[in-house]
């Protein structure tokens, strides 16, 4: 069961960024990736990971979106209340996977997130040189990463064995970069891990009904199996685990209704991925604003105070 739930989320993440950062072969707007000399404010914000760490939404109606409404630009204003001070370098690359995080060097511009500064090395090398030549001046890193590594599972043709193969790699490429990345940033330094909403239970929509034992389904994946290993990883090295999926009510019983146009009728939990994301309208698993500024708000209220 495990395996065939898990299996079940490949298969509708398989709209996540490639390394061109779009998940419907549609380039990003130009230009939001650039080499922008890293700014400093007291403190240094280093966010690394795929496109959610990029703030990538797609093209809608031909409105060109601005990846600067993603949760890493968001959250400096609201950690404030806490005594962070904080100056956004965002590493995150459209595309990442865990493997390709430590071993793919550099980000095409395009899949850069705005402001980036150009690296030419890994994500993970970049990050861990960043940290080690600003010691103590990063108060916050945050982690958004995993999504893609089973999306190639959902065309695989031993689909099974290449989605418990994903999962286990997950796991261990986490437990091989975390504790560098704490090494690296010091002991006071605020790790943040982060999973995702969970657009499948949009498919509770499609025609037929289909989809709604595909929904129930996906809210045990996370549930039970990809989150709790995603918390033991981030946990392990004195990091906070944010538990998005639980937060944007996956786990309300579906059983629970609500009223959405243009949809009518239908669970909570199905409202919420609609309004938060943009699976239902374009079927993209990608974050609307509102979804962006929810993971940001999630965050800063894990965050200890610094006053």
């Amino acid at each position: 069961m495990a395996v065939v739930v898990v299996l079940l989320v490949a298969a509708a993440l398989a709209g996540c960024s490639s390394d061109d950062g779009a998940s419907d072969g549609t380039p990003p707007p130009k230009g939001q990736g650039s080499d922008t000399p890293v700014a400093e404010a007291d403190g240094t914000y280093l966010s690394i990971g795929d496109s959610y760490a990029q703030g990538y939404q797609p093209t809608v109606g031909g409105k060109v979106p601005d990846y600067r409404q993603g949760f890493a630009y968001l959250l400096p204003a609201g950690a404030k209340a806490k005594g962070y001070d904080l100056s956004v370098v965002n590493l995150g690359c459209g595309g990442a996977t865990v493997g390709s995080l430590a071993d793919r060097d550099g980000c095409d511009a395009d899949a850069r997130a705005p402001g980036s500064p150009r690296y030419d090395t890994s994500q993970l090398a970049a990050a861990l040189t960043f940290l080690e030549d600003h010691p103590g001046k990063v108060q916050l890193l945050t982690v958004s990463i995993g999504g893609n590594d089973v999306t190639a599972c959902a065309q695989a043709s031993d689909a099974i064995g290449c989605v418990t193969k994903a999962v286990t790699h997950i796991d261990a490429g986490l437990k091989a970069m975390l504790p560098k990345l704490r090494k690296a940033a010091g002991p006071k330094t605020v790790i943040v891990g982060l999973t995702y909403p969970d657009v499948i239970l949009g498919g509770y929509l499609a025609e037929g009904g289909g989809g709604r034992s595909i929904a129930e389904l996906s809210v045990t994946a996370f549930q039970q199996f990809i989150n709790p290993m995603l918390k033991r990883n981030y946990e392990g090295v004195d990091g906070i685990f944010v538990d998005v999926t639980a937060a944007t009510g996956a786990y309300t019983p579906l059983t629970e209704t609500t009223s959405l146009a243009p949809y009518g009728t239908i669970p909570k939990a199905v409202a919420q991925v609609c309004d938060l994301t943009w699976f239902c309208q374009v079927q993209d698993i990608h974050p609307k604003p509102a979804g962006y500024r929810k993971i940001a708000d999630l965050i800063v209220a894990a965050l200890p105070n610094r006053s």
